[in-house]
């Protein structure tokens, strides 16, 4: 199974991706989390990315694609994988496209994570008193919303085109959310059959 979980930052989408991996045997891989890994190594991709990440920007596609082509490359995806945080533009879903038609894995499903943003901001706030990270700042989300409205929900218009999005209530219990997707995974899984 090769899935993206797509949805406004503090959608769920990393809690959900968590949850899935050991049901489905494969791997999340979260941009965020590779992302906070070249941050805490103080690498040079891991400076310059906290000085965008901190101004609740986006870093470039060129970056983004090569730091996941890598990941993809390695031997634990190969039977699958649950992409997180990617694509975030429409250029990023067309050069995605592009490199799992060149390695031989399509993507099976985008599973859209439908939250309202006001729950989001709520949900930020809480793991920003939680864990302290710099992105889940209240003033920092908005302008990450603002960003995702403009450039990453027409995304969705793009899988959708393509047959490939399940949109899902984000909204309630972690196991209520869940089952959710994967009564979707389902659904896609007796459709692909």
């Amino acid at each position: 199974m090769r899935l993206v979980l797509f949805g406004a930052p503090g959608s769920g989408k990393g809690t959900q991706a968590a949850r899935l991996k050991q049901d489905l045997g494969i791997p999340h891989i979260s941009t965020g989390d590779l992302l906070r890994a070249e941050i805490k190594a103080e690498s040079e991709l891991g400076k310059k990315a906290k000085s965008i990440m901190d101004a609740g920007q986006l870093l470039s596609d060129d970056i983004m694609l090569g730091i996941i082509e890598d990941r993809l490359g390695q031997a634990d995806a190969k039977p699958g994988f649950i992409l997180d945080g990617y694509p975030r533009n429409l250029a990023q879903a067309e050069a995605l496209d592009a490199v799992l038609a060149r390695i031989g894995q399509p993507l099976d499903v985008v599973i859209k994570l439908d939250v309202p943003n006001e729950a989001i901001v709520d949900r930020c706030v809480v793991r920003f008193n939680k864990e302290g990270r710099p992105d889940d700042n209240p003033d920092t989300v908005k302008k990450r919303l603002a960003i995702y409205a403009d450039q990453t929900a027409p995304v969705a218009a793009f899988y959708e085109k393509r047959g490939k999005l399940k949109v899902v209530d984000g909204v309630g219990e972690l196991d209520d959310v869940t089952a959710r997707i994967k009564t979707a995974l389902g659904q896609t899984t007796a459709a692909s059959a």
